[in-house]
């Protein structure tokens, strides 16, 4: 090799790319497990929120019925 060669070898951009690729692999699973747990927790909030429009209705406007979606908006 010549001294004055610049640039980087074929070994040192394959030990970036391992290293890149373990990265990837400990981060991907971290980040998809985030985003199912605030999917979760969206998910159980809008049912408090449903369940709580539903008893609102039953005791004001659903004289003893629950009430279709729509009912319920509209009340």
């Amino acid at each position: 090799m010549k001294k004055n060669q610049k640039g980087f070898s074929l070994i040192e951009l394959l030990i970036v790319v391992a290293i890149i690729g373990i990265i990837a692999a400990i981060a991907i699973p971290n980040l998809l497990a985030s985003r199912r747990a605030a999917n979760e927790g969206s998910a159980q909030q809008s049912l408090r929120t449903l369940s709580s429009a539903e008893a609102t209705y039953y005791s004001t406007a659903g004289n003893g019925n629950y009430g279709t979606m729509t009912q319920m908006m509209n009340a």
